[in-house]
């Protein structure tokens, strides 16, 4: 149990590492240079190395240090030690690869997608490990500890829109402040994909009058497993039917075609799974 456990720690380090430099390169080769902040406390970092030179790695550390004794509660002890790993690697890197990686500062628009998507890829990783960066996420859930009424996401949002409106003082420029709307966007699709994008699918349920035939003929053709439920209809009382598939996207529309020559009055609600985890789909796996 002792060798599994440094084996996982020394993997959580490695990504970490990796989750870092890639953040980093987004950061300095893409952000920095080009005058966007994106959002958090390394945007904040952006905006005062614009001001003063100070480096953001530092100054990222610098403010999450009061934020990890606030939230020492909040996010209990483990957690928050993986999240000051995570934080302190990152930070580290953004300031060491700024000395020798380049910087593009060609087309803006270019610089704010591929800095969205690395940095994207950075976090990801990260939280794929079981951490964050600290910065607005302690913050958000140390608000909506004292206001249930405000969700983490929106207070995230809102601190997001601060710095990017300041951001856009500072660099006297509005574009600066949309091109970093739109490399958050980037970054936050990229962070999607990456945990949840493979796993993405369609819910089916379907009413139907033929609820063993239907289901043996998705199980054989589709090869997805079937849930049957019980139902009644609250108007006429009459006992219903219905199935419930979880499929793969490009597999919902044969699900379609095999009810459709199988039941044609057969009901159907088909919605999105934005993550599927079991046999056929992602295994249940804990960092």
């Amino acid at each position: 149990m002792k060798t599994k456990g440094t084996y996982k720690f020394v993997l959580d380090i490695l990504i970490y590492i990796l989750g870092g430099a890639l953040y980093s390169v987004g950061i300095n080769c893409f952000a920095s240079p080009n005058s966007i902040a994106p959002g958090g406390l390394t945007g904040v970092g952006v905006i005062i190395n614009h001001i003063s030179g100070f480096p953001i790695g530092i100054f990222v550390i610098a403010l999450n240090i009061p934020l990890f004794i606030l939230g020492f509660k909040e996010l209990g002890r483990y957690f928050l030690f993986k999240t000051i790993i995570a934080t302190v690697i990152m930070s580290a890197l953004i300031d060491i690869t700024a000395v020798f990686l380049p910087v593009y500062t060609g087309n803006t628009l270019l610089a704010c997608l591929y800095g969205g998507m690395l940095t994207g890829a950075g976090l990801a990783l990260v939280f794929m490990r079981g951490a964050t960066t600290g910065g607005t996420d302690i913050i958000a859930k140390l608000v909506n500890r004292k206001f249930k009424f405000l969700s983490m996401g929106r207070v995230i949002l809102l601190l997001d829109l601060i710095i990017i409106a300041a951001s856009a003082i500072v660099f006297k420029s509005i574009e600066s402040a949309l091109y970093a709307i739109i490399m958050i966007f980037t970054s936050s699709r990229v962070i999607d994909s990456a945990l949840y994008g493979a796993d993405r699918g369609k819910m089916l349920f379907i009413i139907t009058s033929k609820p063993e035939e239907l289901s043996g003929a998705i199980m054989k053709s589709v090869s997805r497993g079937v849930t049957m439920l019980d139902g009644k209809g609250a108007y006429s009382n009459d006992v219903r039917h219905i199935l419930m598939c979880a499929v793969r996207r490009h597999e919902a529309a044969k699900v379609h075609e095999i009810i459709k020559s199988i039941d044609s009055r057969a009901f159907i609600i088909t919605t999105e799974a934005g993550e599927i985890t079991g046999e056929g789909f992602k295994d249940i796996y804990t960092p």
